[in-house]
């Protein structure tokens, strides 16, 4: 299909109804309070865009009324679905494969602890359609093909309910499976429910738990991680936010856990007395007490589901 003309983009932008500069505030305010994610003007024809479908759906006439629709107490439904619109979710699998190399390395180690009766705990945060938790269980049973058997778990979460029951299903676009995929990922699918779709094994799925989970609010499990996953999620916040959540994920690491971050993210300075640099992207939990940089600015708890993930870090 060939892009739209000028006058094609152009009668579409005349399409979408205006935002004023006190609606856009107001709607970064929100975004920002319920997400973290910052909006900047840059961003406000992108914003005009996604939630200009939110109004049509809804049968609303302008951005005014969709305002007011946030800001009442009972938003609480339509605020999440504002944060389905304007997330972005762009993942793969197996994406930055050098992480899923470092995995595999180590996983005969989290093999031999387990069957000396340890549990193992990896966490997928922003796990958005759940590409890269079915990558991960699917390096672990490539050299563990038991892994089942023993209390091994990974935690999968999102703030995007939508994205959240799309990984639950399990199925994809058959092309983003191509001839030269990893192997690990060709035995750990199968033929989806519709034409031209892929669904994940069994296998994979019994090792994961997804959840629902605003990362800048309470953690509702318990216990540390061998592995945390977070990539691509802390570019769109502020610094302040930023270096907390590095500091909350260094809380819930085992000394010489691993943390993975995105290919543009890195540790904020003064933190690698927490977080060593161990690769590119790649950082491993120092014995150093997180105490002993300060607290930091406390966590705005944000409504959650009711949800029991205590069984995936006890």
């Amino acid at each position: 299909m060939s892009p739209p003309s000028s006058s094609a983009s152009l009668r579409s932008a005349e399409a979408l109804p205006r935002m004023s500069d006190a609606d856009f505030e107001a709607f970064a305010r929100i975004v920002r309070a319920e997400t973290g994610i910052v909006l900047t003007e840059a961003k406000r024809s992108l914003l005009v865009s996604r939630l200009a479908r939110r109004l049509r759906k809804l049968g609303l006439e302008g951005f005014a009324s969709y305002r007011r629709l946030l800001e009442s107490p009972d938003a609480g439904t339509e605020r999440r679905a504002l944060i389905s619109a304007i997330t972005t979710n762009v993942t793969s699998f197996f994406r930055e494969p050098r992480h899923f190399e470092t995995l595999a390395g180590l996983v005969p180690g989290f093999a031999a602890r387990a069957r000396n009766g340890e549990r193992i705990r990896i966490w997928s945060a922003g796990c958005s359609t759940g590409q890269e938790p079915y990558s991960i269980a699917m390096v672990l049973l490539d050299q563990w093909p038991d892994a089942a058997r023993f209390d091994v778990r990974i935690l999968a979460t999102d703030i995007d309910p939508e994205a959240v029951q799309q990984a639950r299903d399990g199925v994809y676009d058959a092309r983003l499976v191509t001839a030269d995929a990893p192997a690990a990922l060709r035995r750990q699918v199968g033929r989806g429910p519709a034409p031209g779709t892929i669904a994940i094994a069994e296998a994979p799925r019994k090792l994961i738990r997804f959840e629902e989970l605003n990362l800048l609010g309470a953690w509702p499990f318990r216990g540390s991680f061998d592995v945390i996953f977070c990539r691509n999620v802390v570019i769109y916040f502020d610094g302040t936010t930023r270096r907390h959540l590095w500091q909350r994920f260094a809380e819930r690491l085992h000394p010489d856990g691993w943390l993975f971050v995105g290919h543009s993210e890195r540790i904020d300075p003064g933190l690698e007395a927490l977080l060593a640099p161990s690769g590119i992207t790649q950082y491993r939990r120092t014995a150093a007490p997180v105490g002993a940089l300060g607290s930091g600015p406390a966590a705005v708890p944000q409504p959650l589901r009711d949800n029991d993930s205590s069984a995936y870090s006890r």
